[in-house]
């Protein structure tokens, strides 16, 4: 492999464990709330248990497969080798889309929370500017960038731990129970792209498997204190904000119809009024949490394009490393554009779900190659491999399948949107192929 295509390896646990945790952080501090609109606190929580075991069981699956194929594409490559080029660029390309996609949801976030201190800058400008600055920190360097998502993602963790300190004092179980599922079982499968925003991207540790030092050793540590410390933050987080005042009070601002992209202000106002120190801590440091998740999956996604380019399935110039900070700047740059594109859109909750796509057909055939690895290469090296086989990837996958048809169930249009995507850019990759000669 020539050096233009080569990473920097110098990622070790704890910067991994902040790149697992700092991806998924912001998903605490906005838009999982709006499950409750569909599904109250009940239904949430049906599809948040099921999706926890689903993240669980994966993680520690994906874990073996990233640990035995330690590259940048993660399921692409994973899927690549076990089932062929057609299935993983269809790997690829969705988790593309997840990565992609997530991002501008985030930075509309960011742009509101900021919003709070200067109202006079207007929302979407904050957002522009925010993927300009945080796609240049990935260019300067992996090591800048990781070191930086480590101190806010801390920063983001201990904010969460004083939340819920503050906040379960004053849960009533009463809060909890009112009015629990105000759309009948029906609302729990519509509250799953909600549920899964708890733990989106998570799966991106294993894209910055080629930058860790010792990646068969170190993608296990990171992957796996992640996965634990988020599903403690998300049952924290869940409990200590419903509990408070019921779900409604964390959708729906004081007077409003709208729902909030910041629950846990709503909920700490009631404790502490909107004038104590401690609510516009939260709103500080609930900033950085959302600068994490969306600083982390920039990086991400810039090395999942990045192995696209690498392999020729979209232009060669994508899969190249700056000479002088080893990154993949170009892909970083085009990735920029796009989610830009995305973001002038305004539809963040439809942003989500399509991520939400992405993520679970990830999910979906990642699994599928788990399984044909395990048949085909049984002496492949693995380092690490999932416990309680076959047992972790089989639930995976189902649930995945499930959520998957669920999700189209209640999300036609968007489920529309998203298969063009996929069906378009599929047909461009044969056709790319049949031209170039490569084998499909």
């Amino acid at each position: 492999m020539s050096e233009s295509a080569k990473l920097s390896r110098t990622l070790g646990p704890l910067m991994l464990w902040g790149l697992g945790v700092g991806y998924v952080i912001s998903g605490m501090y906005f838009g999982w709330n709006l499950g409750l609109a569909e599904g109250g606190t009940l239904g949430l929580a049906i599809a948040t248990f099921f999706i926890i075991i689903m993240y669980v069981t994966f993680t520690f699956s994906y874990t073996e497969l990233a640990c035995a194929i330690p590259k940048a594409g993660g399921a692409f490559d994973y899927a690549n080798r076990a089932l062929g080029s057609k299935m993983g660029f269809i790997a690829g390309m969705a988790q593309n889309v997840e990565f992609i996609f997530a991002p501008p949801a985030i930075a509309a976030a960011i742009g509101a929370y900021f919003n709070i201190f200067f109202p006079e800058i207007d929302t979407l400008t904050i957002a522009i500017l925010a993927y300009f600055i945080f796609t240049l920190l990935n260019i300067i360097g992996v090591k800048a960038a990781a070191i930086f998502e480590l101190v806010i993602t801390i920063l983001a963790v201990l904010e969460l731990l004083i939340f819920a300190g503050v906040s379960l004092p004053h849960v009533n179980i009463e809060n909890l129970s009112r009015n629990a599922l105000p759309n009948g079982l029906e609302g729990a499968f519509a509250a799953i792209p909600f549920a899964i925003w708890f733990f989106l991207a998570i799966e991106g540790v294993a894209n910055v498997a080629e930058e860790a030092r010792n990646p068969q050793k170190d993608i296990l540590k990171g992957f796996g204190s992640a996965i634990i410390t988020l599903v403690i933050l998300c049952i924290l987080t869940f409990i200590a904000a419903v509990g408070v005042a019921g779900w409604e009070s964390v959708v729906y601002p004081p007077g409003s119809n709208e729902p909030s992209d910041s629950p846990l202000p709503l909920a700490l106002a009631v404790i502490v009024g909107e004038n104590h120190v401690l609510y516009h801590l939260l709103i500080s440091v609930g900033l950085l949490g959302l600068i994490a998740s969306f600083h982390g999956i920039i990086l991400a996604a810039g090395r999942s394009t990045f192995e696209f380019g690498r392999v020729g399935y979209i232009p060669k110039s994508l899969g190249q490393v700056n000479p002088k900070t080893k990154t993949p700047a170009n892909a970083l740059i085009v990735n920029m554009l796009i989610g830009i594109v995305a973001l002038l859109t305004g539809k963040t909750g439809e942003i989500i779900t399509i991520a939400c796509f992405g993520a679970l057909t990830l999910y979906v055939v990642s699994m599928i190659a788990f399984f044909k690895l395990r048949k085909s290469e049984p002496d492949l090296e693995r380092p690490f491999k999932v416990p309680m086989f076959p047992l972790f990837p089989s639930v995976a996958l189902v649930i995945a399948i499930m959520a998957l048809i669920a999700m189209t169930m209640y999300n036609l249009k968007l489920a529309s949107v998203y298969l063009m995507i996929m069906i378009v850019s599929y047909f461009w990759f044969l056709l790319s192929n049949r031209n170039s000669g490569k084998p499909e």
